[in-house]
């Protein structure tokens, strides 16, 4: 199982960090499991969000193009596009 790494800004590093359960169970609806969020060691608002991803390139497309549900817990959670991924290989 390939481990994905997502890197993106947000409005608030404090308010994305409590929604860690959320996103964990948004990330296991994309087949991702083991999900780990980072915050950036310089004080900025840039975070990353690694998971272990049984498929890859679904996680892509629902990132692409975010289903309603996904769409709103980004923006809840204050994500700030754009998003970068990274794939294990």
């Amino acid at each position: 199982m390939p481990r994905m790494a997502i890197t993106h800004g947000v409005v608030d590093v404090e308010n994305w960090l409590s929604f860690k359960a959320e996103r964990a169970e948004a990330i296991a609806g994309m087949g991702g499991l083991n999900a780990v969020d980072l915050v950036a060691e310089d004080g900025s608002n840039a975070v990353a969000i690694i998971a272990d991803v049984d498929d890859p390139a679904a996680v892509l497309a629902a990132l692409a193009s975010p289903p309603a549900e996904l769409g709103e817990a980004m923006g809840r959670h204050g994500v700030v596009p754009p998003l970068t991924t990274y794939v294990e290989k």
